[in-house]
């Protein structure tokens, strides 16, 4: 199981989810640019001490993040490159019933604007988090929690 955060621009949730990422034992692809200085104080001070426990992969864009996925299937190592599964609002199907698997990649998009189509039209799979009607969308730390926290469950990939 992998996280991956496509140009996220509030550095404190970025700091929040490396630091569950950091508790869980789950590497994560930073997809820049960012709309903050990666590692900066905001961040740092969310993270705390984890920082320096989580596997962090820095990608210059969406096209080195691919370029990576692809180099990775061919370097015999195609069993750790799995779905990418896009957190979005736009999805029909929920992660609650949805089977995850254990090499599965969890995209969450910018808290400001998401992802672009051409992400949204390269991905395997697109979850949304059931919530109430009229309610727009979950802080996305919270989101990443949550649906990840059910695709560990599902795996059994939760330490132990």
């Amino acid at each position: 199981m992998r996280l991956a955060l496509f140009e996220p621009d509030i550095p404190q949730n970025c700091g929040t989810i490396l630091r569950m990422a950091a508790c869980f034992g789950v590497p994560v692809d930073i997809i820049e640019p960012c709309g903050f200085i990666f590692g900066g104080r905001q961040m740092r001070r969310a993270g705390m001490d984890y920082l320096d426990q989580v596997d962090v992969s820095q990608h210059a864009s969406w096209a080195k993040f691919a370029e990576s996925r692809a180099e990775s299937q061919v370097n015999s190592r195609a069993n750790l490159v799995g779905r990418l599964v896009l957190l979005t609002t736009r999805a029909e199907q929920t992660h609650t019933n949805f089977q995850f698997k254990s090499n599965d990649c969890l995209i969450l998009g910018r808290e400001s604007a998401g992802v672009p189509d051409l992400i949204h039209d390269s991905v395997d799979a697109r979850l949304r988090i059931p919530m109430e009607s009229g309610l727009r969308s979950l802080n996305v730390a919270i989101s990443a929690a949550v649906v990840l926290g059910e695709a560990l469950r599902q795996t059994s990939g939760f330490p132990k």
